[in-house]
């Protein structure tokens, strides 16, 4: 597992580089960091070279004052090109020493999955860059902006952390993105989670909250873009509904849709196996 920086308007920016193959970025969503896909990971990289960030304000990399969805998406284009120049390079010095070439990797391209606000920023992406992505999967995520009913959560959200902190904040809803089952089952998972949330500043989650609010729709996206869309939607999921993913899956011109029957938000921990498979089967299969 290698490790880098960027640096993003005087704020410094950490990722995580690991595994052979065609570059996918996977992105984390409120309140995680890029270890949230540690068990992706163990199966990915023996097909895929996996690119990591914490995104700005969690994890390791710092926070940025005033940020909104298209900076977050902004920040994730320079440590894409900073990884595609690497790869360029990498690949020029092997062909020069090769003079059979027929598997030569496209290095000129990436694909992108976003978990819940991941895939606001995999959207933003989508929009902005389209030239730089082969594909792209929303992971618990919509294209959808708030209505009216959410952005007025996402207040309360924001009030609460004010006035308790992002830890008590933690404590309260955490154990609502599982399913009861999950919740029941694997408690130090859950405790864990919410003890890694003692590094969250308020600052960083109340500009979270503010830039979710603020984002356009993007369905629009999923209707032109070209290349294939993996949506991945929670049976149990109250973050982000079933039905309306269901609506939205027969946008993209190219639509690959998946129900996991045993999960809320988390996926990636409650079905661990079933993601994997639908990650490896996109992923390898549309590059």
């Amino acid at each position: 597992m290698q490790t880098n920086t960027v640096n993003f308007k005087g704020s410094s920016i950490f990722y995580k580089v690991t595994g052979e193959g065609p570059l996918v970025v996977l992105l984390h969503g409120f309140g995680e960091t890029g270890n949230v896909w540690q068990g992706q990971v163990e199966v990915l990289k023996s097909r895929l070279r996996l690119i990591i960030p914490d995104l700005p304000g969690s994890g390791l990399s710092q926070f940025i004052n005033g940020a909104d969805i298209d900076d977050y998406a902004a920040v994730i284009k320079l440590v894409v090109d900073t990884e595609l120049a690497f790869e360029t390079k990498a690949s020029a010095s092997y062909q020069t020493k090769n003079t059979i070439s027929n598997n030569k990797k496209d290095t000129s391209k990436v694909a992108m999955i976003g978990h819940s606000m991941g895939g606001y920023i995999t959207l933003a992406f989508a929009e902005k860059y389209p030239g730089c992505l082969n594909s792209f999967g929303l992971f618990h995520s919509t294209a959808l902006a708030d209505n009216e009913e959410k952005k007025e959560a996402r207040r309360k959200g924001k009030a609460f952390i004010k006035n308790n902190g992002a830890y008590s904040f933690f404590k309260k809803s955490t154990v609502n993105l599982f399913t009861q089952k999950f919740a029941s089952n694997y408690p130090e998972q859950i405790s864990a989670l919410i003890e890694d949330s003692k590094k969250f500043t308020e600052a960083a989650l109340i500009q979270y909250y503010e830039a979710m609010i603020s984002r356009p729709d993007r369905t629009g996206i999923l209707k032109t873009f070209e290349r294939p869309v993996l949506i991945i939607a929670g049976e149990q999921d109250t973050n982000i509904p079933l039905q309306s993913l269901l609506q939205q899956s027969h946008l993209p011109l190219q639509s690959y849709f998946s129900i996991l029957q045993q999960s809320a938000h988390m996926g990636m921990w409650e079905e661990k196996e079933k993601v994997d498979g639908i990650f490896l089967d996109f992923l390898v299969n549309n590059f």
